[in-house]
């Protein structure tokens, strides 16, 4: 293993519930006077977007909402953030809601001062070093789900539509300056969202850790992640309104973005061109692929599972013990076991492995995986064969 690596802990979090009242304090520390609120047309419709609102116009906070976002966002959708952005002379941005809104107002802050295209700042190579570093605004990131961990992340995932691809755009200045962290705004998300979205927050953290990398801040981070998903995601499933559930899996959806730094893997390189080609919710398509790829990955990962078992109190720790709570797990929280079960078939099977080959994530795969390796995952995935 080469033991050396760049590791980057910065992002400012401010953790708690009802924390939601310090944002104009936080839109203060950063000059912000004139932000745009980027979210998406669902919960620009729900009281706690009201309640966001009232608390900026109470501190006379002049703002604008931006809430055309759909669930997998295009490049149009941060062209028209950007519009909107230029057209009223922002100054900052907001982002609130799940990954879908905050990559879109992430990509929006970067974009607000760019004379370049969107897809030059590609996470491919050194495209990164192309931004103009000084046209890029700040944002505060507000988490309203406990999952894609976007809020601490440094890139956006936005689909290429001309191409059918999700593409990672990236750049370090991307990181929101602050994080509002208010488990309070995850109250309302349902049960489906709460299963899918927490799934999605555990298999961030179990490829960071399976990752074959050398970053022991993120492994740590990442097992003790697995552990609150394992604690508290069924209990926030089956109350919403339990607090403490709730804020634990915030704080495991920060902590699996965090730890993913370290790479991630098949089960990635897999959800992105299937959300692409098929627009199947994110944390839903992983949530379904997880297992198929953890038996690919089994000679690489069995005793590092056999130790994350023992962490998070399994009582099986073996391999198959660890496969058998995921799948329980699952069917527990009424996530679909295979990818028929959501109208997927396999007719586009060979194009998946291939575009999963190209993911970025493929990297961070514990083994080597080919285009006919995925291909095979994914037509696995389809018939329900673990």
């Amino acid at each position: 293993m080469n033991l050396t690596g760049n590791w980057n802990y910065p992002t400012a979090i401010r953790f708690g519930a009802g924390r939601l009242k310090e944002l104009p304090q936080l839109c203060a520390e950063l000059n912000m006077r004139h932000p745009l609120v980027v979210t998406d047309s669902g919960l620009a419709k729900l009281p706690l977007m009201q309640q966001l609102q009232h608390t900026l116009q109470a501190a006379s906070v002049a703002h604008d909402v931006f809430a055309d976002v759909r669930p997998n966002p295009g490049g149009a959708d941060v062209e028209r953030g950007v519009a909107a952005y230029r057209a009223s002379q922002h100054d900052g941005v907001i982002a609130i809601g799940g990954g879908s809104a905050l990559d879109v107002g992430k990509a929006i802050a970067l974009m607000a001062g760019q004379t370049r295209p969107l897809w030059d700042f590609e996470d491919v190579g050194d495209n990164w070093t192309r931004v103009n570093v000084a046209g890029v605004a700040p944002t505060i990131a507000i988490p309203t789900t406990s999952g894609t961990g976007s809020e601490v992340g440094r890139a956006s995932l936005i689909i290429d539509e001309a191409a059918h691809r999700k593409v990672i755009i990236f750049h370090p200045a991307m990181l929101p300056k602050i994080v509002l962290a208010d488990p309070e705004l995850t109250v309302g998300l349902p049960p489906h969202l709460t299963a899918a979205t927490g799934v999605d927050a555990f298999v961030h953290n179990l490829e960071a850790y399976c990752s074959p990398f050398y970053h022991p801040l993120a492994q740590g981070v990442a097992l003790e992640g697995m552990k609150l998903v394992h604690d508290f995601l069924p209990r926030a499933v089956a109350d919403g309104r339990d607090i403490k559930a709730r804020a634990q899996m915030l704080a495991a959806s920060i902590m699996g973005a965090t730890a993913f730094q370290k790479g991630l893997g098949g089960v990635h390189a897999l959800s992105h061109p299937i959300g692409a080609v098929f627009d199947t919710h994110h944390g839903l398509a992983n949530a379904i692929m997880l297992p198929y790829v953890l038996v690919r990955n089994q000679s690489a990962i069995e005793q590092r599972l056999a130790d994350a078992a023992r962490y998070i109190g399994l009582a099986d720790t073996s391999f198959t013990g660890f496969l058998d709570w995921i799948l329980r797990l699952r069917s527990d929280l009424n996530i679909p076991h295979s990818l028929a079960d959501i109208g997927i078939d396999e007719s586009r099977a060979d194009e998946i492995g291939a575009a999963a080959k190209q993911d970025p994530s493929d990297g961070g795969n514990p083994i080597v995986l080919t285009p006919a390796d995925y291909s095979a995952i994914f037509r696995a995935a389809v018939q329900g064969a673990v």
